[in-house]
């Protein structure tokens, strides 16, 4: 049974649940390649062929997920930290421990995976609320429906995951997002790389918990099941109904996500979009990309094969090179 930071356990949760089927890779393969090659020429002779959207996929309906109660969260940044570290990103500018940080708003980018920003609370002025912001790793994500190669992928314990050697940075995963949240490095124009939270997807396979969870002293973050988080929210929020608003935000947004909140105020006053329809936006745009041409959805595809045919190439030549000099020295 696992726990959080503050004790509380969490029941229905297996030790390795990267044990259960795993859902293949979405990436491009040979037949693959054929395939769009065969669509291509068809849509440059003139043929009407419509492009289909990933209907087939409905979620992971026992996947794992996050429970953040912010009205437990106080702002110490300890996720931010053990986020990180986990990670092994470079340290920020300022300290962890430095609430200068708050003054202003911030968002998840390509130097951090998650951020925490502080509210005025209307009830309490002296009691600030503190939003905590990273990819929310929705059960059907846009961003895996918009990427014309598969470079995303939706794992069964609930995270959303991206293949930075499929990616060409083309970067439609970014403009999809309803929550703008993928992050995009320009530090390589030749090595495109979306970075975002990963629901500590190494972490789980070895059978711990994400690392913000672990660090939070509040217990404000709670990883579990998410048809147990569920039933978790629903009761804080039915016996605390003078403490929460009577919403989970993440259980029906765009067919719902594994990162799920609940909160003392409104959460439009922190900064959530409020406007996001019940359903998967798959579902909305079904419609709209079957009326799309094939040919500008292929070409980005074999654009991207191509790249990563090349990046393949020439760093399995970097490694027969270097293999070559040390068998080199070894005679000499």
């Amino acid at each position: 049974m696992y726990k959080n930071k503050k004790g509380q356990p969490i029941e229905s949760i297996e030790q390795n649940p990267s044990q259960e089927s795993s859902r293949p890779s979405r990436g491009i393969s040979r037949r693959s390649f054929l395939s769009v090659s065969m669509l291509t020429g068809c849509a440059a002779l003139g043929v009407p062929l419509q492009a289909g959207a990933l209907s087939e996929f409905k979620g992971w309906p026992k996947s794992y997920g996050m429970l953040t109660d912010f009205t437990a969260c106080v702002g110490c940044r300890s996720c931010e930290e053990a986020c990180n570290k986990a990670n092994g990103m470079p340290a920020p500018d300022k300290p962890f421990t430095d609430d200068s940080v708050f003054r202003e708003s911030r968002w998840p980018s390509a130097a951090a995976l998650t951020v925490v920003n502080r509210f005025e609370n209307p009830k309490d002025k002296t009691k600030p609320t503190y939003r905590k912001v990273q990819c929310n790793h929705c059960l059907e994500p846009a961003c895996a429906s918009a990427c014309p190669i598969h470079a995303y992928t939706k794992t069964p314990e609930g995270a959303v995951i991206y293949n930075e050697d499929l990616c060409f940075g083309c970067r439609y995963c970014v403009i999809a997002c309803p929550f703008n949240i993928p992050g995009y490095s320009y530090e390589s124009a030749l090595e495109p790389k979306i970075i975002k939270c990963t629901l500590c997807h190494v972490r789980v396979s070895k059978g711990q918990i994400p690392a913000c969870a672990d660090a939070c002293p509040a217990g404000a973050i709670t990883y579990g099941k998410r048809e147990d988080l569920l039933k978790i929210a629903r009761k804080r929020i039915e016996d605390n109904p003078d403490k929460y608003i009577e919403h989970i935000y993440g259980e029906r947004e765009v067919g719902g996500t594994s990162w799920l909140y609940i909160s003392g105020v409104p959460f439009e006053q922190l900064g959530f979009p409020s406007n996001l329809p019940k359903k998967p936006l798959l579902e909305l745009t079904e419609g709209y990309l079957s009326a799309v041409p094939v040919i500008f959805t292929t070409f980005p595809a074999i654009f991207g094969l191509v790249y990563s045919a090349m990046k393949h190439h020439t760093k399995k030549a970097g490694k027969e090179e270097e293999h070559g000099h040390l068998k080199e020295d070894d005679n000499e």
